[in-house]
């Protein structure tokens, strides 16, 4: 589902529109707690560098030997050699390290990453990951360090949006493209929902303003359970 788009919720549902990709970013960042180290994955999850409240001690990591990252420089402030995992332009904040790639996997190997921040194809409610390959011939897959994260990072928080372009939900009770990793994420930040996966099932946590979990479960294959004290997702 493209964003901006409003959800196929039946002639007498509300429709209301969900998240913007960097408000998900920045409600993301908001939910970081002091003192952690977080990897920010491709795609959605480098945007939270640019919303991470300067009080809070939080050390962004990327995966090819970065550790300090700051939010995206000005117009014609781009440096060449400072890119993070998309290679999009970051900034280093004072005391940033820059190491080799091999020191950067012994890092998220070693369990050192608190949180790993993914983009993700589709989520399971079992918290399986799917992230790398579609299963298509079409394009070779591309793993990148999506594994060694999943499996090495305290806790994975997937951002991404709640359905595809033509409306077929991500978040499933079995993925069905190639597994990035088995039972390891623990969050889901979509346009309309932060769901946590339990014991219990997928909790709905927070949703957007005017969405009720009827709606919420119109657009998603898995089973989903209301938090009693689940609150409106908003960036604030």
């Amino acid at each position: 589902m493209q964003q901006g788009v409003k959800p196929n919720l039946g002639a007498q549902s509300p429709t209301p529109c969900g998240l913007a990709r960097e408000d998900i970013a920045r409600v993301v960042a908001n939910d970081m707690p002091d003192g952690a180290y977080v990897n920010l994955g491709i795609g959605l999850p480098t945007k939270i560098a640019n919303y991470v409240a300067r009080e809070k001690e939080v050390q962004l990591q990327s995966e090819q030997g970065l550790l300090g990252l700051g939010p995206a420089p000005e117009p014609g402030q781009e440096d060449p050699d400072v890119v993070n995992a998309g290679k999009g332009f970051v900034t280093l904040l004072p005391g940033a390290s820059v190491f080799s790639h091999s020191d950067s996997f012994l890092m998220i190997r070693g369990g050192h990453i608190d949180i790993a921040c993914l983009g993700a194809f589709q989520v399971a409610a079992n918290g399986d990951i799917a992230n790398w390959s579609t299963g298509s011939d079409k394009f070779a897959p591309g793993v990148g360090g999506a594994m060694d994260l999943a499996a090495g990072a305290r806790q994975v928080w997937v951002l991404m949006e709640h359905c595809q372009k033509d409306g077929a939900p991500r978040v499933l009770e079995r993925c069905t493209y190639p597994l990035t990793g088995m039972g390891c994420v623990n969050r889901i930040y979509t346009n309309f929902a932060l769901m946590t996966i339990t014991e219990a099932g997928l909790r709905v946590d927070r949703m957007v303003e005017g969405m009720t979990l009827e709606d919420l479960q119109a657009i998603t294959q898995a089973s989903l359970i209301l938090a009693p004290d689940c609150s409106v997702y908003r960036p604030d």
